[in-house]
């Protein structure tokens, strides 16, 4: 069985990843680069596109192994696309869910219900030791609430809101959530190349 390393150490991504990537049934055993001792990967990158690829091929160089890793964040149209790549370190301190929640509520007490739009977005890069690699990307559509609600997920799932839906990421089932997220719509479009890509 070949094995494939989630570059991460976000217990709430390795999860989500985890589900996703064993729904199909890929004959692959997936390990986190916190197993391995290798030092966290500076996301240096101006672009999703950017910092993942650095990450994935980062991970596969140190470990020898295939390699899969993911950048995502949430883009908000009011303020001009912010947080982006930021998303996780918005309020300053990295993965302070609920200081970066706070912060953008702060930035949009004062923007209309009809402004309010935004998309999470997700890119994927899949790299081999020898450098060889595959990005993709998926986008999820939404709002952002005036506040928060739910207790699943984790991030900005509590105050986004997807198209066409009344609950926040945060208010739906693992499973609900994982037939429309940005992650399951970048790991649906990669999935098919995971196995011939890494040999498996």
């Amino acid at each position: 069985m070949s094995t494939l390393v989630l570059a991460t150490r976000n217990r709430g991504k390795i999860a989500e990843m985890q589900r996703l990537l064993d729904s199909f049934s890929l004959s692959i055993a997936v390990r986190s680069s916190s197993e391995f001792e290798v030092d966290d990967v500076e996301e240096t990158g101006d672009t999703f596109e950017e910092n993942a690829l650095i990450k994935a091929t980062t991970i596969a160089r140190a470990t020898g192994l295939p390699a899969i890793a993911d950048d995502s964040g949430l883009c908000i149209d009011a303020l001009g696309g912010a947080p982006g790549i930021y998303s996780a370190r918005w309020a300053g301190t990295h993965g302070d869910d609920l200081a970066n929640i706070r912060k953008v509520l702060e930035q949009l007490s004062n923007v209309p219900s009809s402004k309010r739009s935004a998309r999470f977005i997700c890119v994927i890069a899949l790299a081999l030791p020898d450098g060889r690699s595959e990005v993709v990307r998926g986008e999820l559509p939404g709002e952002i609430r005036r506040e928060s609600a739910g207790s699943n997920g984790f991030g900005y799932d509590p105050i986004f809101q997807p198209t066409g839906f009344l609950q926040t990421l945060a208010e739906m089932t693992p499973e609900a959530k994982d037939e429309i997220s940005h992650r399951a719509r970048a790991l649906r479009e990669i999935a098919p190349k995971i196995a011939p890509f890494i040999g498996a």
